[in-house]
């Protein structure tokens, strides 16, 4: 029996899933990682990204910032992939209960799931920093330079900058659901950003599922290792 297999066997006798979930599950949506030899990290800018994407800089240059942001981390056109679409599938079969996503481009509710804790945030939101009025990503997109508030003041982004803090509300979540999970699957993550990754930690059960191309620091925690795409693994739940 292929790992694929064993994947689906174990799938069709869990009932209480639980997916955590990084940037390659959003790559075959056309938006790009950033840790790939083509990834965001790896590209040439007057910043590094990290330098850019942080708190510290978006409040000292934040047309530099914002120039980068719109650039390079905005995907107005990206739909739903295979496993976007597979993950509400399991969920509207009350198999999978939860989705913990690093990523920060909302296609897991465009896909139809419904419980997903966003760890880093979500372009789709943004909020005046003065009066707190909400405003979506086309207002964003459609802005020149950094968007303003009619009320004047400065519009940010509902995403996590490095060196701000996750959320302990959906820290407090993540960690509740996949204490009680009888399934735990892992995809599309390097497993190497902090304090996310460790979250794994907290899992209890023996279906410890790792689908990455890539080697992770926590292969030989695996109870079942898949190096291939997300999309060839999750190809069968996506109808």
């Amino acid at each position: 029996m292929s790992n694929i297999d064993e994947f689906v066997k174990w799938i069709d006798e869990c009932d209480n899933i639980v997916f955590f979930g990084g940037a390659g599950v959003s790559t075959e949506s056309g938006i790009p990682d950033f840790r790939s030899p083509d990834g965001l990290y790896n590209q040439k800018y007057k910043y590094p990204p990290e330098t850019i994407i942080s708190h510290s800089f978006y409040q000292r240059n934040p047309e530099e910032f914002y120039r980068f942001y719109k650039d390079k981390m905005l995907y107005p056109d990206a739909r739903p992939g295979v496993t976007h679409k597979a993950l509400a599938n399991l969920e509207k079969q009350g198999k999978l209960k939860a989705v913990i996503t690093q990523n920060i481009d909302g296609l897991h509710q465009m896909a139809g799931s419904n419980n997903v804790i966003e760890l880093h945030g979500s372009v789709l939101r943004n909020y005046c920093e003065k009066c707190h009025k909400f405003y979506d990503l086309n207002y964003i997109v459609a802005s020149e330079g950094i968007p303003y508030c009619e009320c004047g003041g400065r519009i940010k982004p509902d995403v996590v900058l490095y060196e701000e803090g996750l959320d302990e509300n959906n820290i407090s979540e993540a960690i509740r659901y996949i204490k009680n999970a009888q399934m735990l699957i892992v995809g599309g993550t390097s497993l190497g950003v902090y304090p996310a990754a460790g979250l794994i930690d907290y899992y209890r059960g023996d279906k410890l599922v790792l689908i990455n191309k890539s080697a992770t620091p926590y292969d030989g925690q695996a109870d079942l290792l898949i190096n291939e795409p997300l999309a060839n693994v999750f190809e069968r739940f996506s109808k």
